[in-house]
């Protein structure tokens, strides 16, 4: 689950003052992108020189940076939201990109982020595949989704990071997961070590109910 708004500020609040390189510059880009949501572009861009890099301790794999710009991205009036959001992801770079999808789960845009998440799940930066999967990923149809876990599997991404896996898995992702260990075991290389604990679970007669095998030629 990604983090609400106030954790997030609660987080940053904690990273020390020589770590967070202009304490009182979010305050102001907030109220900012709230009355004027077409300066979000601009401060979006700033949050990394402004807001630092540094890690946030109480959220593993999230930085200052990241926590930053997921708030402003909150702080847009609903109406504006859809269309910044798109255009945030398209023209930023790795972190703006992961930062868009971090948010989606926490903004009122309905299914206009999912076209964001099929692309990030079709590139090969681990970064957007692995935020490409929080909450926001229960919005991906069946097939989708299976192809997004077996992504996770081909480029080592831990399955961990994968919303609801356990209750979106089901017998036709067991059938590929169970042709690519055979692919595998074919070319003297190992399943990762939750991807077979994965198959091992799905592996029970009501699980494995799929008859067609889908392919799973790596991309």
């Amino acid at each position: 689950m990604e983090p609400e708004p106030e954790r997030l500020r609660a987080a940053l609040e904690a990273v020390p003052d020589q770590q967070l390189p202009d304490r009182g510059w979010l305050t102001e880009a907030l109220r900012r992108v709230g009355a004027e949501p077409a300066a979000i572009g601009r401060l979006f861009a700033s949050a990394g020189r402004r807001c630092g890099r540094a890690p946030l301790p109480e959220l593993p794999d999230w930085t200052a940076d990241d926590a930053a710009r997921v708030l402003l991205l909150t702080a847009l009036p609903p109406a504006e939201a859809t269309g910044e959001v798109e255009a945030l992801y398209r023209y930023g770079d790795g972190a703006e990109k992961r930062a868009v999808l971090r948010a989606l789960p926490l903004l009122p845009i309905g299914e206009a982020g999912v076209p964001l998440l099929l692309d990030a799940i079709r590139t090969n930066d681990t970064r957007l595949v692995a935020a490409a999967l929080g909450p926001y990923a229960d919005r991906l149809d069946q097939a989708a989704w299976r192809q997004a876990v077996l992504k996770c599997v081909f480029t080592g991404i831990p399955l961990a990071v994968v919303h609801r896996l356990d209750e979106r898995a089901d017998g036709e992702l067991a059938t590929m997961l169970a042709g690519l260990a055979q692919e595998r075991r074919a070319a003297g290389r190992e399943m990762p070590a939750d991807a077979t604990a994965l198959l091992d679970r799905l592996s029970t007669p009501d699980r494995l109910s799929t008859p067609d095998r889908p392919s799973t030629k790596e991309a």
